[in-house]
């Protein structure tokens, strides 16, 4: 395998948002060799949660077939913690805070624990900014989105913003009311014995045998593996038999993670000591604002998920072979965002029981540090694959940092589609690297102005910059800096012992805030100290 590794200046340097637009071209190419894009994006998938990636439990023969005939990059990030923001990006090219949709629609409400406000962001993805599939489209490419869109309803749905086809129609919220018949999904009811994911599937396959003979933009937006964690019956049995023969999983199933914006942040020592006595037992939000992490993937309902899904991308993948359309068609392979390692505490008075936690805590990030809804890895960094057929080497790795943003040019640009005079993106192709070259060094950024649903982390942003990665918080200032390199796990903060780059880091972070107009949270007016922190 070859490893591509970007070389990177920390000292001295200043960046800011790159913000590019490709130059028209003279003239498209010809109609018959424009690529296909199958741009395959699973909800809640976790870096750890895929065979290739790491996981030795969950079975995922597709997607390591698929990082064997393409390339595999080891520090890809989304724009958000969850769902929407990073959605957006993907759609726009732009970086969330810039389009103020920071949060998951609709949204979480405030609460009174909450020394600030969460921030006011829009509730849909803005009309004036074209999205990719509107770019294709103008281009002369089919488009259709198959599952998921969660970026804004009614008039802000998938076939107002450029899309031709939507599957499950005007079903456009972000998780599904079940996994299994009937869907329930406003007259998408599927058949008795029907599995959404192969459902979905089976309607992709049908659209690609329709549009075989014309480029086509596909955004298989699976709704797995996010909740209800609902597996398929016939999987779950396999994995049941399988946990059964494999020895106990050595180590805590969870650990108690704190919030490092208190004024005296708890020690990992004293964490580990604490989750042991009776104040800290069961699973809700504890005392210091504590939260528990799960540590195992050892979840037979997840497995299951984790395994339809590849199913699906491998049944893509033998149909695309059928049509005689594989070296045609270019497949991007990503998630959303992290796992969810830690339980939805929207009410932060809620208590899980037992009996739920398979459910509420469906897997593990290890060895990242966190979980969806967090700006530690665990939240960010996803796994991701492209297959590019004619320019990229199979069995390739790329360790240069990606974002989500990068997908609008990168589409673009494989497509040879000309962008709208006047729109705006923030990311770049990636193409170079596909061509086992490198690309300019730059920063990647995180803002999220809002308390999450996954933890009792204060809002905050982050700055990813060489081997370093920075985390600001908003409630008392205090920042973390990190080296990735050394310690992928974030475990020995060195803002400390580097105030160097640390301070050159939060520079940078700040004045890309600036640049973009990114928004800042203001004070709670009804802020109640809680009990016990």
């Amino acid at each position: 395998m070859k490893l591509i590794i970007s070389k990177y200046t920390i000292l001295g340097t200043t960046a800011f948002a790159c913000i590019t637009q490709m130059h028209a071209q003279d003239k498209l190419k010809p109609q018959a060799n424009r690529p296909n894009v199958i741009l395959f994006l699973v909800d809640d998938l976790g870096w750890s949660d895929v065979g290739c990636f790491g996981s030795s439990f969950y079975e995922t023969p597709n997607i390591d077939r698929l990082a064997d005939e393409g390339m595999r990059f080891t520090q890809a990030y989304a724009a958000c913690h969850v769902s929407s923001p990073s959605r957006a990006s993907i759609m726009t090219g732009r970086y969330p805070a810039s389009i103020n949709l920071t949060d998951w629609l609709p949204g979480r409400g405030n609460h009174p624990f909450q020394k600030l406000l969460n921030n006011v962001t829009v509730q849909q993805l803005p009309l004036n900014e074209e999205t990719i599939a509107e770019t294709l489209r103008n281009n002369g490419y089919k488009t259709a989105i198959i599952g998921k869109w969660h970026v804004g309803t009614g008039e802000y749905g998938p076939m107002n913003r450029g899309f031709d086809m939507h599957i499950p129609s005007q079903y456009e919220v972000g998780w599904p009311r079940s996994y299994h018949y009937p869907f329930n999904m406003n007259g998408y009811e599927g058949n008795p014995g029907e599995y959404l994911t192969d459902r979905l599937t089976d309607e992709a396959l049908n659209y690609i045998e329709q549009n075989s003979d014309n480029p086509f933009f596909l955004y298989m937006a699976h709704f797995a593996v996010h909740d209800p964690v609902q597996g398929r019956k016939d999987l779950v049995e396999k994995y049941r038999k399988k946990l059964a023969t494999m020895p106990q999983s050595q180590g805590k199933q969870y650990i108690l993670e704190g919030n490092p914006d208190d004024k005296n942040p708890l020690s990992r020592q004293q964490l580990d000591e604490l989750i042991e006595t009776d104040d800290y037992q069961g699973y809700k939000v504890l005392p210091n604002r504590t939260v528990k992490i799960r540590q195992h993937q050892d979840n037979i309902e997840f497995a299951a998920m984790v395994e339809s899904m590849d199913e699906s991308l491998g049944r893509i993948m033998t149909k695309i072979k059928e049509l005689g359309i594989e070296n045609n068609t270019i497949i991007i392979f990503v998630s959303d965002n992290g796992g969810m390692s830690a339980a939805n505490l929207n009410n932060p008075k809620r208590v899980i029981s037992m009996d739920e936690l398979e459910k509420e805590y469906p897997t593990s990030n290890l060895p990242l540090r966190g979980s969806k809804g967090w700006m530690y890895e665990g939240g960010i960094r996803v796994p991701m694959i492209v297959k590019y057929p004619g320019v990229t080497e199979g069995g390739t790795i790329c360790e240069v940092p990606v974002i989500s943003n990068d997908f609008y040019n990168t589409i673009a640009e494989m497509t040879g589609s000309t962008i709208s005079v006047g729109k705006k993106t923030e990311g770049v192709s990636i193409i170079p690297l596909l061509e086992n070259k490198n690309i300019k060094d730059r920063a990647l950024y995180w803002h999220f102005p809002h308390y999450s649903n996954h933890g009792m982390q204060s809002p905050g942003g982050a700055i990813r910059y060489g081997d370093y990665k920075l985390l600001e918080y908003f409630e008392n200032n205090t920042v973390q800096l990190f080296n990735l390199k050394e310690d992928i796990g974030e475990q020995h903060d060195l803002s400390s012992s580097d105030p160097v780059t640390t301070k050159l880091l939060l520079k940078m972070l700040h004045q890309w805030r600036e640049s973009i107009g990114a928004k800042d949270m203001i004070p709670n007016p009804k802020y109640v100290k809680p009990e016990n922190n």
